[in-house]
């Protein structure tokens, strides 16, 4: 199947730079296999269920939408432990421990993602229910 997506031109260069240099055979290539990450991320976070550590981690543009993700995470502040906050630049690095239902640490994660401020949002289960 042929498809298009709306890609900044410097994301684009990053990643044909990356795929390249891992010998990859082609751009298709390589994002089926991030594709196949994506999907095998995302579906350990929808599957997970009980009681879980986890850290998530997120990273802004911090006069874009601080004030909204303060909101967010006050609205979480029964799942969210500890925080950590660094600043690079005009960018942000922020870490949320997060320990109770996974249900909830997945909302949180969401509602990170749903920010036009925000790049990227990395969840990394800890622990989770079944252990």
């Amino acid at each position: 199947m042929r498809t298009s997506f709306n890609i900044p031109d410097e994301v684009i260069e990053e990643f044909d730079r990356v795929w390249q240099e891992q010998d990859l055979e082609n751009r298709s290539r390589a994002v089926r296999e991030a594709m196949l990450e994506y999907i095998e991320s995302h579906s350990r976070l929808e599957e997970t269920s009980g009681e879980i550590v986890a850290l998530v981690a997120f990273d802004y543009r911090h006069h874009e939408v601080i004030q909204e993700l303060h909101a967010v995470q006050h609205g979480y502040q029964d799942v969210i432990l500890n925080t950590s906050h660094t600043h690079q630049g005009e960018w942000c690095l922020e870490s949320l421990f997060c320990r109770g239902p996974a249900e909830q640490v997945r909302n949180l994660t969401y509602r990170l993602r749903d920010f036009d401020g925000v790049n990227r949002v990395k969840v990394m289960v800890i622990r989770d229910g079944e252990e």
